[in-house]
């Protein structure tokens, strides 16, 4: 082995596809989605160097066509958990003195993977696991990964060139450790990029992982793996399980060597496992590394000096791009009363050039909800709005089941800014609406603030500085990622390094060094080359 300083790749974000009529991607794009569409698979969990199948089984379907079944995969039992845990323990040795430049070779040979051969098949599996556009699909599965996967490597060659200073005849340096056990990593189904950066984060900085995908999601999922393995990545670095949450999560949290957890779902989850892993603080070698990115209830607050149809397209693109299941969907918005009715009839407008159907369409802006239950709560939702006096649906507010969970763009005007929908998180295409006075910005400000137990995202527009400027100051801690003049969605890695506070997570920010340092336990040390012989401190004579 040679002994050289290494420089890894400069990072650029991937160029999005723009999949017109006519180009090749499209076409290889839609003959993957055929072709699996066809298909019916079977999955099997990846514990250590064995594809493990339990027999116990559930099933997956597209939730634009929830009769159609693509497949099943196997869900585990709690012997299989203990399982995965050993087997992230055994490769823990080999995987953390791997030499570190050879870990990022893996995961650098993964982003390529996604950006040539693999491209077409991870957006085709989102498209139908998860019921996203080609445009959703293709800034998710395919460039947001291969952006995280690009840029974490560069901040972890960042991380290892940060080293302190030095005395003469001293020399200080910082060894940066993976955490000693294994990490548990809790992956949601709206994000196909966030599941393989959950695992692959932290398994990049040297740890071994016990990863578990959302049910919803284990389609693309399942792709995922594939690539890792076809990377290069060693058996048992990085286990992937299915099942129950609840018992794999308390399989995982009863052992000693549980060292963290890499969480992105939902609030009411995190803060439920925040607490167990309190209660068994004692039996754990290490505080374990808590870092999760929960819920949002994300807003377009309008000056009076902004431009209506701005503000209106940042409510259609904020609020219903991919049926509005991000954590940063912009949900609640404000608008001042002497622009409200032009912004309100440009969002009409738009709504009524949208079409909502099966993603294989790409005249489809909108498609259906991830499944059952999120159709009922939005359902429910709507039909509560139709009940109360406080609150009207202004456009949309139509759904149906019958072939895929179809949930229309839906769009509630309420005169009270305490209302179920501005301050309840639906995760669906529903935007609630208030309108207040134009003198009362100020007071606006302070109702955004305490109106929601999140912070995750948010957008102000404004032509005036000024309002901008209080805006920043009254809005400090209401989002992590705070947008002016444009939508709260569509963080990129590199440039927006995301995620918030309050009730929405632990604010580490994904596609940032920062996120990468939770996953190591630096080590000072100390070398002096020529050591102390006498005790006697000049000060004693």
């Amino acid at each position: 082995m040679p002994n050289s300083v290494f420089q890894v790749p400069y990072p650029t974000n991937e160029p999005i596809l723009s999949y017109s009529p006519g180009s090749s991607e499209k076409e290889a794009v839609l003959a993957s989605y055929a072709k699996m569409f066809g298909e019916t698979i079977e999955i099997a969990m990846r514990i250590g160097d064995q594809d493990t199948k339990t027999g116990d089984t559930a099933s997956m379907h597209p939730p634009h066509d929830h009769k159609h079944i693509l497949g099943v995969y196997h869900k585990a039992s709690k012997k299989n958990i203990t399982e995965a845990i050993a087997a992230a323990l055994d490769a823990k040795k080999a995987w953390s003195q791997m030499p570190w430049e050879s870990r990022a070779s893996i995961f650098l040979k993964a982003a390529e993977l996604v950006a040539g051969p693999y491209r077409s098949r991870i957006n085709a599996a989102t498209m139908l696991a998860q019921s996203k556009t080609i445009h959703q699909a293709e800034i998710d599965a395919a460039c947001e990964y291969i952006d995280f996967l690009r840029f974490n490597v560069a901040f972890m060659q960042e991380i290892y060139e940060n080293q302190p200073e030095n005395d003469p005849g001293i020399w200080n340096r910082l060894s940066y450790r993976p955490l000693e056990g294994f990490v548990y990593a809790v992956s949601p189904f709206n994000f196909t990029a966030i599941a393989g950066n959950l695992c692959a984060s932290a398994a990049m900085m040297g740890n071994t992982v016990v990863w578990k995908p959302s049910d919803h999601q284990v389609f693309s999922a399942h792709i995922l793996m594939q690539i890792f393995r076809e990377a290069g990545l060693p058996d048992g670095v990085i286990n992937m399980v299915f099942g129950d949450p609840e018992m794999i999560t308390d399989t995982v949290l009863e052992s000693p060597d549980f060292a963290g957890i890499h969480y992105t779902g939902s609030t009411e989850v995190f803060r439920n496992i925040w607490g167990k892993i309190g209660k068994n603080i004692e039996r754990y070698r290490s505080y374990p590394r808590i870092v999760g990115e929960t819920g949002g209830k994300d807003f377009i607050v309008a000056h009076p000096s902004s431009h209506p149809k701005e503000v209106a397209t940042g409510i259609i693109r904020g609020a219903f791009e991919f049926q509005g299941q991000k954590c940063s969907a912009a949900s609640r918005v404000y608008l001042p009363q002497s622009i409200a009715n032009e912004i309100i009839d440009f969002v009409k407008a738009d709504l009524k050039t949208i079409k909502m159907g099966s993603p294989e369409n790409f005249e489809n802006f909108v498609t259906a909800v991830i499944h059952k239950g999120a159709f009922d709560r939005l359902a429910n939702a709507i039909e509560q709005v139709k009940k109360d006096q406080n609150a009207e649906i202004i456009a949309g507010g139509n759904y149906d089941d019958s072939k895929g969970y179809f949930v229309e763009p839906t769009v509630v005007l309420t005169k009270d800014p305490k209302y179920t929908t501005m301050k309840k998180e639906l995760f669906g295409p529903l935007v609630t609406i208030y309108i207040y006075p134009d003198a009362q910005w100020s007071e606006t400000l302070e109702l955004v603030d305490q109106t929601s137990e999140y912070a995750l995202t948010g957008a102000v527009y404004s032509q005036d500085r000024y309002a901008l400027e209080e805006a920043l100051k009254a809005l400090e801690n209401s989002a992590g990622n705070f947008y002016i003049n444009d939508k709260p969605t569509g963080a990129v890695v590199g440039q927006q390094p995301f995620g918030g506070a309050r009730g929405s997570g632990t604010n580490d920010k994904a596609g940032s060094a920062a996120n990468l340092m939770r996953w190591v336990s630096p080590r000072l040390i100390k070398e002096t080359f020529v050591p102390a012989n006498d005790y006697k401190y000049p000060f004693l004579g």
